[in-house]
C-alpha cells in the first residue's frame, strides 16, 4: 500500500528548511493533499512538538499515508482524514499552520481561491499557509519543464494545468492573507509561497 513519489524526496529538504523558519513552536499543522504520506512522516518526525494532520481525497493516497504512518509510529502523526480541497469539510477545525504541496496544478482552477479562503477561516493571526508547486508568472508563456508539464496535465484533463501565481496572491490578499515569502523550489519553475494571516 505504501507509495513513493520521487518529487517528495527532491523537495523534502528544501521544505524542511522553510517549515523550520515559519512553523509555530507548538500546535497543529494540517496538510492538504498529503499524497503518498512520505512528507507527513518526515515533517512529523522533524517537528515532534507539532501535531501533524495529513489529509487527501483519494483512497489509494489515504491507504499509502496510513501505511507510512503505521511503519513510522510517530505519536504526533494523526490518522489521515478524507479532505477534498474544494469542499467545506476541512474548514471547520482551526489549526495553527497549513501546508499544501504539489496540489493546485492537479486540481480544478477554483481550488486556489478555495485554499486561501479556507486558510483565512482556520488560521490564527500570523498563522502560515505554505504552498509549494509549479507556477507561471506575469502572464508570460510557459517554457521548458513547466510547458511540458502543463501539456501533460491538460492532455489528461483540460481543467488541470500549471497556474499563474499572481491570481493566487490576489485571492489571498482579498481574504487577509499576505504573501510573506516567495522562493524557488527544488524543480525548475517550482515556487515555495508563504502566506501569513493578518
Amino acid at each position: 500500500m505504501k507509495r513513493h513519489a520521487r518529487l517528495a524526496e527532491r523537495n523534502r529538504e528544501l521544505l524542511l528548511g522553510v517549515l523550520g523558519r515559519v512553523l509555530p513552536a507548538r500546535g497543529t499543522v494540517l496538510e492538504i493533499g498529503s499524497g503518498t504520506g512520505e512528507h507527513a512522516v518526515a515533517f512529523a518526525r522533524a517537528f515532534p512538538a507539532l501535531e501533524w494532520q495529513p489529509s487527501d481525497p483519494d483512497d489509494e493516497a489515504l491507504a499509502s499515508i496510513a501505511a507510512w504512518s503505521r511503519e513510522a509510529r510517530l505519536p504526533n502523526l494523526r490518522r489521515p482524514l478524507r479532505y477534498d480541497l474544494g469542499s467545506d469539510a476541512w474548514r471547520g477545525r482551526p489549526v495553527d499552520a497549513l501546508l499544501c504541496v504539489n496540489v493546485l496544478h492537479a486540481a480544478a482552477a477554483g481550488c486556489g481561491p478555495c485554499l486561501v479562503a479556507g486558510a483565512a477561516q482556520i488560521l490564527p493571526a500570523g498563522g502560515p499557509l505554505v504552498v509549494y508547486g509549479p507556477f507561471g508568472r506575469g502572464g508570460d508563456p510557459l517554457a521548458g519543464r513547466l510547458a511540458r508539464f502543463d501539456a501533460e496535465l491538460r492532455a489528461r484533463d483540460p481543467g488541470l494545468g500549471v497556474r499563474a501565481v499572481e491570481p493566487l496572491v490576489l485571492a489571498a490578499a482579498r481574504v487577509g492573507l499576505l504573501l510573506a515569502e516567495d522562493e524557488a523550489g527544488a524543480e525548475e519553475g517550482d515556487r515555495v509561497l508563504v502566506f501569513r494571516r493578518g
